[in-house]
């Protein structure tokens, strides 16, 4: 049965978010808020775990999971960003983006996609996850929660609870988010695509 802890979307209790990040750190498995929809996350060193959101997705190997990161800075330690690639993605962030960029040599092969050698990255415009990170101190693994079958991913804290109480080890309530995940632009290369349009607003191509 999964825990379920209501914090404040402006002023995070400390005490859950230290909770939280245990269960992270102890193997968990989180429903957890973003500035779009939830997602689910894992310690990004724990494979079981990542498999259980393969399971719970029904994910196959090809899938770009994503490294919810505190800022760039987290960003580089995993991906080659040249200098027109950091400054677009300064711009946007924390904003709901995800970037697939080159995956340097060092990440290890379970966190990239197997045959392009990319990985995901994310920084969110949410307070819940920033103090999540702070507190951590490292990325969390992760995956928009969208459900087998749906098109939409899941917005609302008790329903996730009552759909995945037996398959995640907590929810975290932020509230209810919006039903679009984070738009995906792919950037592992020399060209820049739109992958997935969500919640970040991609008019910038226009200008």
């Amino acid at each position: 049965m999964a825990q379920y802890f209501q914090i404040h979307p402006q002023n995070p209790q400390i005490r859950l978010i230290q909770q939280a990040c245990e269960i992270l750190r102890g193997g968990g498995l989180i429903a957890y808020p973003t500035d779009s929809s939830y997602a689910l996350g894992c310690h990004l060193d724990d494979k079981r775990a990542v498999d259980r959101i393969r399971r719970i997705r029904k994910l196959d190997r090809n899938h770009n999971f994503t490294l919810v990161a505190a800022d760039l800075k987290q960003v580089a330690m995993f991906a080659k960003i040249d200098n027109e690639q950091y400054r677009l993605i300064k711009a946007l962030t924390p904003g709901a983006y995800t970037f697939i960029l080159a995956a340097k040599r060092l990440v290890p092969n379970r966190l990239v996609h197997p045959k392009r050698r990319t990985i995901g990255i994310r920084i969110p415009d949410n307070v819940i996850v920033r103090d999540l990170l702070a507190e951590l101190g490292e990325p969390i693994m992760s995956a928009s929660l969208i459900l087998p079958g749906q098109s939409v991913a899941m917005a609302d804290p008790e329903v996730i609870r009552e759909k995945l109480e037996h398959e995640v080890d907590l929810v975290i309530d932020g509230g209810i988010g919006t039903i679009e995940p984070s738009t995906v632009i792919d950037w592992h290369d020399a060209r820049l695509r739109i992958v997935r349009e969500g919640s970040g607003d991609i008019s910038f191509l226009q200008e």
